[in-house]
């Protein structure tokens, strides 16, 4: 008996740095089978992708799928600049748009880690603007102006049951003459803390908690983590989290010198694809390059690579750290990926675009997957861009996977067609 103690104490010491080696280590390549994944059968991806940029549907992608802490498949296809047949590669720069929000969600989770803020804290505590919102309400042919029923809470943006939209809801006029629609920052001259100020002063969409819309929630969490940090979006984001998980080729505005990898922008017209207008901005199309480098949009401004987006998406799926790094507590990640919306505290309330789908803090979570019909497992979590790209995590199977591309705006079947084509490689 003392003699299996003993053996069970040497083991346990022995094996210890083996249990953390995955923390310690980065995203490194590995063989699929390493890693329960068939070689044979991710090459369907290459068909599919292949098919899509000679059939001229997409110009050029980025696709990275890692399980267990392993890439297992990373590659690039196409163009990155069709006019002028700039191959894609895998670290070209992409305009991630919305894919910023899980950043800033995360943002908020650190500061309430350090005490500096709650999820329950009333919005008006940090930026007082907030203190009187108002709704607009349907009357008749138009609507009339009320006074929110309660308080917009942090929890409330981490959500989007704010009831604030992107401009477009029924006193869409008012957020017009504010030069406050859609999702785009990067042109303003103005901090976002000044432009979600402007926008206390307008009609909300709907009254706090009681309907999902989606719209600048997140940019709102980003002027909070300003106020309550003491620094700009850009700095706290890269000191807390940028810097620590290596993510070196992410940036609201692009440094000159990485100009050249940054990825050119498409539309479909007419079936076909055409270079985005830009206003005159050929270089960067946007204001990434040359902008005025004043708004930092916590819901929509970052760019980022395929490499330095599966770090981040790496750490959560590891509870919070990354390369001895950690970022935030097992249980806050828990919570973020942890559905909202069944439950009573936004009772009634449903996630409007997918059955079988809630939503946690910052990211859209699968909650029944028969309801849903597509494969996956209950708890997949991720998002989207605007420039159509997309990323899942799959806390089950031990997976990620980062696809970038740069079209808008598109229709096509290549989000629900790679989910499948990953899933199917699952080979163990």
């Amino acid at each position: 008996m003392m003699y299996t103690n003993q053996l069970r104490f040497y083991l346990f010491f022995a094996l210890l740095p083996w249990c953390f080696l995955g923390y310690g280590q980065q995203l490194m390549p590995d063989h699929p089978e390493n890693n329960g994944m068939s070689s044979e059968r991710l090459s369907n991806i290459d068909n599919v992708f292949t098919n899509y940029i000679d059939s001229q549907q997409l110009p050029g992608s980025v696709i990275l799928v890692a399980r267990n802490g392993k890439i297992v498949y990373h590659k690039s296809f196409g163009f990155s600049d069709m006019e002028n047949k700039v191959p894609m590669t895998n670290d070209k720069i992409f305009r991630i748009a919305s894919q910023t929000k899980a950043l800033v969600s995360v943002g908020i989770m650190i500061l309430q880690e350090e005490g500096k803020l709650l999820l329950s804290d009333s919005l008006a505590t940090h930026i007082p603007e907030f203190k009187n919102t108002k709704v607009a309400e349907p009357k008749g042919k138009g609507y009339r102006v009320v006074k929110a029923k309660r308080s917009i809470r942090i929890r409330d943006l981490l959500t989007h049951t704010a009831g604030v939209g992107y401009g477009f809801g029924l006193a869409a006029h008012q957020w017009e003459k504010a030069d406050l629609q859609g999702w785009y920052f990067a042109h303003k001259q103005e901090s976002i803390l000044e432009s979600v100020r402007d926008m206390a002063k307008l009609p909300m969409d709907a009254h706090p908690g009681e309907a999902f819309v989606y719209g600048y929630n997140t940019d709102i969490l980003g002027a909070v983590i300003e106020v309550v940090s003491g620094k700009s979006l850009d700095v706290f984001l890269k000191e807390r989290i940028l810097d620590p998980l290596g993510m070196v080729d992410t940036h609201f505005y692009l440094p000159n010198e990485k100009m050249s990898r940054l990825s050119v922008v498409y539309s479909q017209e007419d079936n076909k694809l055409v270079r985005a207008d830009d206003d005159g901005e050929e270089e960067s199309q946007g204001h990434y390059v040359v902008g005025p480098r004043k708004s930092f949009s916590g819901g929509a401004g970052l760019l980022s690579t395929s490499d330095d987006y599966a770090r981040f998406l790496q750490m959560l799926l590891n509870g919070g750290i990354y390369n001895d790094n950690r970022i935030l507590s097992r249980k806050s990640v828990e919570l973020m990926i942890a559905d909202q919306m069944n439950g009573d505290h936004y009772k009634g309330v449903r996630f409007p675009w997918d059955w079988g789908t809630g939503f946690g803090l910052g990211f859209s979570i699968t909650n029944n997957l028969g309801d849903r019909g597509v494969l996956g497992s209950v708890g997949e979590y991720g998002w989207g861009g605007a420039y159509h790209s997309n990323y899942f995590v799959n806390p089950e199977e031990n997976l990620l996977v980062v696809y970038f591309t740069q079209v808008v705006p598109i229709t096509l079947d290549d989000h629900q067609k790679l989910k499948a084509l990953v899933y199917q490689a699952i080979v163990d």
